[in-house]
């Protein structure tokens, strides 16, 4: 099996050891940073172990560390020093200013200053105004110091090396990639590829796999990468090609390797997480316009964090800092404003809007001209080739401003059934609720997107045709939907009501959709678990993931998935079960404004740590209301947790058209006798409930000891724990 690739904080740290292997003078400084807590974020691990001599520990005073980093530098030996967290940077400007950045050429002859400063920036983690700057703006164009900042695509051992070599530099690490995983072999993804432009220290270049060319380059910093490509995600779905262009080294910046890409591109934008004034992005459109000025279709457009202090409330962090839909919509503006009108082109490969046509406006959206907005026209015919031409499209609508595609729920009609104008027409489950999409107009319905697929926005979703259409559509089972979970009516003037939101009706009609078609049984096994949890902690240590029972339990239960296959299936009809190749789990999650189910991907082949990151993912999603329909569908088996203390076991339901679902309580204290001699242990309860129809109670029973064995037998431990 291919190993995945490293997490950005297992680069950085394989990147130090190489370095300190190669140079006997090199000198690491700061917090902490010795193991056995290897950091603040775990950069440092094992460092200390191998070097015991050149790893420091060092009081809490960035401008000492600092200054005795320049100093080893004056004596000839190198320097490393790790800022606990970047924004206290600012306490040692003064010798980064004064004493190492001048010391390359105050006395005289060049004198060699290898120390770089390695700073953790950057908010998205919650810890508030002090802890999650991006300060990069500050150190800009002091003489002789160069800036770096890690990103996703650039091996780090290369930025620190040339940053030793041309020294004095600073490297700034933005703390929500720590646990992202580093692209290679030049994908991104199924849509996207990546190209290093400039050597291993240059720009890698983002672009779709199709080779379309570029309508919008979207420049950014590393630590913003993820949210550009969310952006041009969003941007192709409006129609615009958007490529990305990151950096390793940000100043002084080399513009050579990308200048002819800009200057074919109709927009150019920087996107940073800096507040705006005297930023990297205005350094960059400075140069850009003295280069390239005659070759620009407008400005380049400059796309900062608001003016604010970063909030550490979640919902007000992500309100201040910038965003991808924020991207997305700016650089749709001014594409509005710099692209000039295209003569009918070729349609962007996959752009739903070049099936469907106009978008059709949803709650948060107006439809703009097509030549304004920079869309391209679709080809003639191509709206044929989805079905006859004579009828009335129904396009997905954009519903809110975090998703790019929705799960179809359910019909309220059958296919080839008549409408009017304004009657209820499909249910879309997004991030936030589940919403009711009306028809535009009235007619007969071909239904082009079966219930339970995912659609992008602007893709099809049906057809209003003036004659029953002559072949049933897509395959659709519409069913009444039950009336929605609602508080009481009124009663006396005293009385009291609580009015369900719509995320928690969503959770009503589906809830009550399982109960009443899915003939569930339940069993229960109680394990003990403190071998587990004491091997967990360790794991934790050892890998900087926050690893849990919630990722044990999923990983055993994707364990049992080669003996007890079918309970990992999918009901096609009365008589068949579609098996699964991949185990991927759903996991309940609440933040306290809806319900969620997230869906882990190919739980059996990857580690409890990468499922560790991937549940921190979802835990920050949840609590913002963020995830994609894409996330919250696919699962083959769900996992309930209710891990908080105390909860002695919860009987979960089966999510049609899963046939599983286990259910894990919170640990309890039970006294037991050991040799005669009373002693506690930690016990949890495993819960399996399961759809009777296919599963009977002794393969339920077998599959929750196989669960439970896999979490205290020391043998089977091991390789749950260790192993992939």
């Amino acid at each position: 099996m291919t190993r995945p690739a490293p997490r950005v904080v297992e680069a950085l740290n394989a990147a130090l050891h190489r370095l300190f292997e190669e140079r006997t003078s090199l000198h690491l400084l700061g917090e902490d940073v010795r193991d056995p807590y290897g950091g603040a974020f775990k950069v440092t691990r094992g460092l200390s172990a191998r070097h015991p001599d050149r790893v420091l520990s060092t009081p809490i005073s960035e401008a000492g560390i600092t200054g005795v980093a320049g100093g080893l530098a004056l004596a000839g030996d190198q320097a490393i020093v790790e800022m606990m967290f970047g924004d206290f940077a600012a306490l040692a400007f003064d010798q980064i200013l004064n004493l190492i950045s001048k010391s390359v050429t105050m006395y005289g002859d060049r004198v060699p200053m290898p120390v770089v400063v390695r700073c953790p920036v950057g908010g998205n983690r919650g810890y508030g105004p002090t802890h999650s700057q991006s300060l990069q703006k500050h150190f800009l164009g002091v003489p002789n110091l160069a800036l770096y900042e890690t990103s996703p695509f650039h091996d780090p051992y290369a930025q620190l090396a040339e940053g030793l070599d041309r020294g004095p530099a600073m490297l700034f690490e933005d703390k929500v990639l720590y646990t992202r995983r580093m692209f290679r072999d030049g994908v991104v993804d199924e849509h996207h590829r990546y190209a290093l432009r400039g050597g291993p220290t240059g720009w890698a270049h983002i672009s779709s796999m199709d080779g379309t060319a570029a309508d919008v380059v979207l420049i950014c910093p590393g630590g913003t990468a993820h949210r550009a490509l969310d952006a041009a995600r969003l941007l192709r779905a409006r129609g615009i090609a958007a490529h990305v262009l990151v950096p390793a080294r940000l100043y002084p910046p080399d513009l050579e390797p990308v200048l002819p890409l800009l200057a074919d591109a109709r927009l150019v934008a920087v996107a940073e997480e800096s507040t705006e004034g005297g930023t990297w992005g205005a350094e960059i459109a400075a140069r850009v316009h003295a280069r390239i000025w005659a070759q620009l279709r407008a400005p380049v457009m400059l796309l900062n964090s608001a003016d604010s202090v970063v909030p550490t409330a979640p919902h007000l962090e992500a309100r201040v800092l910038l965003g991808a839909e924020r991207i997305a919509e700016e650089i749709e503006a001014g594409a509005a404003r710099s692209l000039p009108p295209r003569a009918p082109a070729t349609p962007l490969p996959a752009t739903p809007l070049a099936v469907t046509g106009p978008e059709t406006p949803g709650p948060e959206t107006t439809a703009p001209e097509t030549a304004e907005a920079g869309a391209r026209e679709p080809e003639a015919g191509a709206a044929d080739s989805a079905g006859p031409a004579a009828g009335v499209p129904v396009a997905v609508p954009k519903l809110n401003n975090n998703d790019t595609a929705y799960l179809v729920v359910r019909w309220f009609a059958d296919d080839g059934a008549h409408l009017d104008e304004g009657d209820p027409l499909v249910e879309l489950e997004t991030s936030k609720a589940v919403e009711e999409i009306a028809a535009p107009a009235a007619g007969h319905l071909r239904v082009r997107a079966a219930e339970g697929s995912e659609v992008g926005v602007g893709e099809l979703l049906a057809e209003l045709l003036a004659e029953p259409p002559a072949t049933p559509g897509a395959e659709a089972t519409p069913e009444p939907l039950p009336e929605p979970a609602r508080a009481h009516e009124p009663g006396p003037a005293a009385a009291r009501t609580h009015v369900l939101d719509r995320a928690q009706q969503g959770t009503a009609a589906v809830v009550t959709r399982a109960h009443r078609e899915v003939p569930v049984a339940f069993a229960a096994v109680e394990v003990t678990v403190d071998v587990v949890l004491a091997r967990l902690r360790t794991l934790s240590d050892e890998t900087g993931a926050e690893v849990g029972l919630p990722e044990a339990v999923v990983k055993a239960v994707a364990a049992a998935h080669p003996a007890f296959p079918h309970l990992f299936g999918t009901l096609v009809d009365d008589r068949t079960v579609r098996l699964a190749d991949t185990v991927d789990i759903g996991v309940t999650v609440d933040a306290g404004n809806g319900l969620y189910i997230p869906v882990l991907r190919d739980c059996a082949g990857r580690s409890l740590a990468d499922l560790s990151d991937d549940l921190m993912d979802f835990r920050l999603k949840a609590f913002r209301a963020e995830f994609t329909a894409g996330e919250l569908s696919g699962g083959c088996l769900s996992v309930s947790l209710n891990t908080e203390p105390g909860v002695l076991f919860v009987q979960p339901i089966v999510m049609a058209p899963q046939l599983c679902m286990v259910s894990v309580g919170g640990p309890l204290t039970r006294l037991v006798l050991e040799d005669g001699v009373p002693a506690s242990t930690t016990v949890v309860t495993l819960g399996l409930a399961y759809d009777h129809r296919v599963v009977n109670g002794r393969d339920a029973v077998a599959f929750l000891r196989a669960v439970a064995d896999a979490l205290h037998n020391a043998e089977k431990l091991v390789e749950l724990v260790d192993g992939q």
